[in-house]
C-alpha cells in the first residue's frame, strides 16, 4: 500500500473557490430555551448520497468574514437571507446521513420550505461520470458534493458583480461593508453576533454615491447592482427558469455578462452544465488539469469539458477541488484602492 496513499487536498485559493469550505465534527447543537416557538420550526431529511455541508454551501461563502455566513465549532452552517417573505435565519447541520434545519425571522417558512433544495436535494449527482483520472480522483475524495439550489438570484448576483475584474480581497470586503451598513441583523435569537441580511433591492438602489467609493466599488459595478435591482422582481423569477433561459434574462441588463451571469445562477438554480467562461483563471487551471496546457482559453477548456456535456459545472468544480495549478510565473494582482481619488 506504500505510496497509494493520498493525503487529502490543502484549503488553497484554488480550493476555496472551488466551494471547500472547512466545517468541524458535528456535535449536538446548543438551545436557547427562551426563542420563539413559533419562529423554531426544525426540518429533518435523510439524503440518498452523503453531504458535505462544507462543499455544498461552500460556494454561498464570500470570503471568510462574510457577515451573511457562519460556520459555528458544534458542525453547522448559518446564512442569513432576504427571502420573498422577508429576511430569515437558517441553521442547517448534517448527523448520521440526515440534514436538519431550524429557522427564524419573516423568511424562517420560506427557507425550511426550500432546505432541500439548499442541501442539494434536487441535485443528480449520479448523472456524473468521470472520464479523467485526476477528476475520478477528486470524486472519489469528494462523495458529499451536491450542488445547492437557493432559489434567490440578488443574493448571488450583486456579490458576484462585486467580484468583476477586481480581486477576491477587495470584493469581500466591499460586500461585507454594504451589507453591515445597509443591511439588518439576522433574525433570531440563536443566530451568532455579527451576522447580516443583505439590504433588500430598494436600499441597494439608494445608496449614495460616495458610500460606494468609501467601500472602493467603481461606478460601473455599483451602477450594474443598481440597475438589477430596480428589477429585481424580474430576475428574481430567473430562479424558477432553466439555466440556459435564467442566465439570457440576467444578461438584458447592461454590465451581466456570461462571466457574471454563470456564477450567478450556479448558485441560484444548481445549475450543473453552466460553466464560467470570460474568467482570468479557470480555462489555465483546467487546461493544465487535463492536458498539461498552461494557455488554454476559453474554447479550449469548452473542448475539454465537453465529455462532461450536462455535467460541465460539476466537472470544473472538481478540477478546482484537485487544488493542482500551473506553476506561477508572476507575483498575484496588487488589490486596488479607489478611496483615496
Amino acid at each position: 500500500m506504500a505510496g497509494r496513499f493520498r493525503p487529502p487536498t490543502p484549503t488553497t485559493r484554488t480550493t476555496v473557490r472551488g466551494g471547500h469550505t472547512p466545517v468541524p465534527t458535528p456535535t449536538e447543537a446548543p438551545r436557547d430555551r427562551d426563542r420563539d416557538r413559533d419562529r423554531d420550526r426544525p426540518l429533518g431529511r435523510k439524503l440518498d448520497l452523503p453531504l458535505d455541508l462544507g462543499l455544498t454551501l461552500g460556494p454561498l461563502r464570500r470570503g471568510p468574514a462574510d457577515p451573511t455566513f457562519r460556520v459555528t465549532p458544534d458542525g453547522s452552517v448559518w446564512r442569513a437571507s432576504r427571502t420573498p417573505d422577508g429576511p430569515g435565519t437558517i441553521r442547517v447541520a448534517a448527523r448520521d446521513g440526515a440534514a436538519e434545519a431550524e429557522a427564524w425571522g419573516p423568511g424562517a417558512t420560506w427557507l425550511l420550505d426550500n432546505a432541500p433544495a439548499l442541501l442539494g436535494a434536487e441535485d443528480d449527482p449520479t448523472a456524473f461520470v468521470p472520464r479523467h483520472k485526476l477528476v475520478l480522483a477528486t470524486h472519489r475524495r469528494r462523495p458529499g458534493l451536491r450542488l445547492t439550489r437557493t432559489g434567490l438570484v440578488l443574493e448571488s448576483l450583486i456579490p458576484t458583480i462585486l467580484e468583476q475584474k477586481v480581486t477576491t480581497t477587495e470584493a469581500y470586503a466591499a460586500w461585507r461593508h454594504l451589507v453591515r451598513k445597509y443591511g439588518e441583523p439576522a433574525p433570531g435569537p440563536a443566530a451568532p453576533e455579527g451576522m447580516y441580511v443583505m439590504p433588500d433591492a430598494r436600499a441597494w438602489t439608494l445608496i449614495p454615491s460616495w458610500e460606494w467609493h468609501r467601500a472602493n466599488v467603481d461606478g460601473k459595478r455599483a451602477a450594474t447592482i443598481v440597475r438589477a435591482a430596480r428589477v429585481a422582481a424580474r430576475l428574481e423569477e430567473a430562479a424558477r427558469m432553466d439555466p440556459p433561459a435564467a442566465r439570457r434574462r440576467l444578461e438584458l441588463i447592461p454590465g451581466i455578462g456570461p462571466w457574471t451571469s454563470a456564477e450567478t445562477v450556479q448558485r441560484s438554480n444548481g445549475a450543473p452544465d453552466e460553466v464560467t467562461t470570460g474568467d482570468l483563471h479557470l480555462p489555465g487551471i483546467v487546461g493544465w488539469a487535463l492536458a498539461g496546457d498552461r494557455t488554454t482559453d476559453d474554447g479550449a477548456m469548452l473542448d475539454l469539458l465537453a465529455p462532461y456535456e450536462g455535467q460541465r459545472h460539476r466537472a470544473a468544480r472538481l478540477i478546482l477541488l484537485s487544488g493542482r495549478v500551473p506553476p506561477r510565473r508572476a507575483p498575484r494582482m496588487t488589490p486596488g484602492d479607489i478611496r483615496a481619488f
